[in-house]
């Protein structure tokens, strides 16, 4: 009898370590065929693109190569974008894959499931402002961090010969939306500019020439996070001279300045769009599955979807229902989420090859962290251990944002392997510079 064919189109925060899960507990075993699909071949974690983006994280030296996490594994893994389903037949269509130059490496592929698994993420959503598909980064994919990350040093170098020959200096960088990821970014920019300066940049100076302004349409920063944490994250923002701008709508982003709805105009050599998410368009209508108006695959507290039991979808592609909120309330796209309805699905294959119910997903939130730096950062901690919630800040906060990136590469790695790299960077850490330089 062929073994029962498990595919997981994402490897993100959720996709790649359930295939780690599934391709030890069931491909090793033969009970399963497990086969992880993603457009990209190496995986770097989402949550930390703002580092990538800012310079202060080498994705070259924390990306992970799914091939050799599936040998390692179990699992297979396959490159290309999804592209299209067929619930009849329970087949997926794989775009090809091209290189640099547009050459075809790999060729379209038509793959078999008897369990499909959709993990995809999610994507920027500009609300059809003007000019922000032209002359604003998000930042979804590495390939994105990286392109803001090079424009960032282009604008510093230049500002820097400009100002050495007696011109006019400074780079003015604008970051629209204040969630965690244009918190984040701002902060990260802000400190490792510092550090940029100090390699070679003879005539700038960081917190001068070097402007940067977060604009947020809501009233205060970090609108679902509680109040007494966008406060304590406002006045961190506030002593590293990031000006924060809240209750302003943007209404056009032109190659020079933002503009909002209240008149304001600001000048803008660099826009990073962080505004709002959904899940990938293509997902629409995909195999006649339900989806919202966010894009997401409508699931079950099961994580199946709501016209076919065989698929199944989770993390911010899954408008999954939260029973311990109002009525008609679903999870936040928090990679939080995803981890933890990733535990539950390698469960719920278990319980699905040996003929059991398969379990509910109940989500626990254990709170929140926004880092605001390398050596600071805000958020809450919940659960049973505390009594409640507890707000955090500081250094503190900070080694705890740091485990959540520990928590998922031992989910990839293992604790000894993860011991043993964290020891080797550590006394690498001499020899590198601070920031990325190129």
């Amino acid at each position: 009898m062929a073994a029962h064919r498990i595919v997981i189109v994402g490897g993100g925060a959720g996709g790649l370590p359930l295939a780690c899960v599934l391709g030890r507990k069931l491909g090793r075993r033969g009970r399963a065929e497990v086969t992880l699909v993603d457009p990209h071949p190496t995986h770097v974690w989402k949550p930390l693109l703002h580092e990538v983006a800012a310079g202060r994280m080498d994705p070259d030296a924390h990306g992970v190569d799914y091939p050799a996490l599936a040998y390692r594994h179990g699992f297979r893994f396959r490159q290309g974008a999804m592209e299209g389903l067929d619930r009849e037949a329970r087949t997926i269509r794989v775009a090809a894959v091209r290189d640099d130059e547009s050459c075809e490496i790999l060729p379209v592929r038509v793959l078999p499931w008897d369990t499909l698994v959709l993990a995809v993420g999610s994507e920027s959503n500009d609300f059809g402002v003007p000019g922000v598909a032209e002359h604003a980064i998000p930042l979804d994919t590495l390939r994105q961090a990286e392109r803001f990350h090079r424009r960032l040093l282009a604008a510093s170098v230049r500002a820097d010969a400009r100002k050495a020959q007696g011109g006019a200096a400074g780079v003015d960088i604008v970051i629209i939306g204040a969630g965690a990821t244009g918190v984040e970014l701002a902060a990260e920019i802000r400190q490792t500019t510092r550090a940029h300066a100090a390699y070679g940049l003879d005539h700038l100076e960081p917190e001068r020439d070097i402007r940067i302004a977060v604009i947020e349409a809501a009233p205060r920063i970090l609108p679902p996070l509680s109040p007494e944490i966008a406060a304590a994250a406002a006045d961190l923002l506030g002593r590293l001279r990031v000006d924060v701008h809240v209750g302003e709508r943007v209404v056009e982003v032109t190659g020079a300045e933002v503009r909002t709805a209240s008149g304001l105009r600001l000048s803008a050599d660099l826009v990073v769009w962080a505004a709002g998410i959904r899940a990938p368009g293509w997902l629409a209508g995909l195999g006649g599955l339900e989806t919202n108006r966010a894009h997401q695959l409508v699931v079950r507290e099961s994580l199946q979807t709501t016209r076919d039991a065989d698929v199944f979808a989770f993390g911010d592609c899954a408008a999954c229902p939260w029973p311990q909120h109002a009525s008609g309330a679903i999870l936040p796209p928090r990679a939080q989420v995803a981890h933890q309805q990733a535990g539950r699905l390698a469960k719920s294959m278990r319980a699905r090859l040996d003929g059991r119910p398969l379990p509910y997903f109940r989500f626990r939130d254990y709170g929140s962290l926004v880092s605001l730096g390398e050596l600071s950062a805000v958020g809450t901690l919940m659960g049973a251990l505390i009594g409640g919630s507890l707000v955090v800040q500081g250094l503190v906060a900070r080694w705890m944002y740091a485990s959540l990136y520990k928590a998922h590469q031992v989910a990839l790695h293992g604790v000894a392997r993860v011991i043993l790299d964290s020891i080797g960077r550590s006394l690498r850490g001499g020899m590198e510079p601070r920031v990325k330089l190129h």
